[in-house]
């Protein structure tokens, strides 16, 4: 980074709809802004810590998680709500299994290594919540490896092994014990927590203030 660069640390699970809400209006908000200060990465929370390493089918975990199908559809109203308000396409009927993200998670991180982070988190959001694949099957995430030029068969190899597991725990652990509790939760310059799937709107006025005190 520089001095006239800006560290936007963002914190988020790749199924979790406000986190594909909010990375969208962030989104927008960049496309406006081309010439922006951030530098963007991304940092683990597993919204369903316990959840098994298999995943769980959709409809159980909803039910069980919400106390019956008609309140998981109550709790998931306002999200289809907001997608279909920032022109997002979202099709949960298509998810049929809530996965366990640790091996998600790794991805994205192997996709940082390759500066290929920001379109890891981008190909995983679509994946679940556009395509209703299965991103903890070992085989999607390989096949998403591919498509965004990894290798394939070196990421299968590596979550076929423990490679990273343990930090992924550890960062997810360290977010929790600074506070955060829900995600997304994007970390302005280290120190300005910004809650919640933001609209666009108001990442325009905070890259325009940035870039005014930078210019200082």
């Amino acid at each position: 980074m520089t001095d006239k660069t800006v560290k936007l640390d963002i914190i988020s699970d790749p199924i979790c709809p406000w986190c594909y809400i909010g990375k969208a209006n962030l989104d927008r908000a960049l496309a406006e802004i081309p010439d922006h200060p951030f530098v963007i990465e991304f940092h683990p929370f597993q919204l369903n810590p316990d959840m098994p390493a298999g995943g769980m089918d959709r409809r159980a975990y909803l039910e069980t998680k919400f106390g019956g199908k008609d309140a998981a559809i109550r709790a998931y109203a306002p999200v289809a709500e907001r997608a279909e308000a920032a022109g997002l396409p979202i099709h949960l009927d298509k998810i049929q299994r809530t996965p366990n993200t640790l091996d998600a998670h790794r991805l994205i991180h192997w996709a940082g290594v390759e500066g290929r982070q920001y379109a890891a988190v981008s190909a995983l959001f679509t994946a679940y919540f556009v395509d209703g694949r299965d991103i903890g099957d070992h085989e999607v995430l390989s096949d998403l490896a591919d498509s965004l030029g990894m290798d394939a068969s070196v990421v299968m190899k590596l979550l076929d092994s423990d490679a990273d597991s343990a930090d992924i725990r550890r960062r997810d652990a360290h977010s929790r014990e600074m506070g955060v509790n829900s995600v997304p939760t994007f970390i302005v310059a280290g120190k300005h927590a910004v809650p919640g799937a933001q609209p666009p709107e108001m990442w325009q006025k905070v890259i325009e203030e940035i870039k005014e005190q930078l210019a200082t």
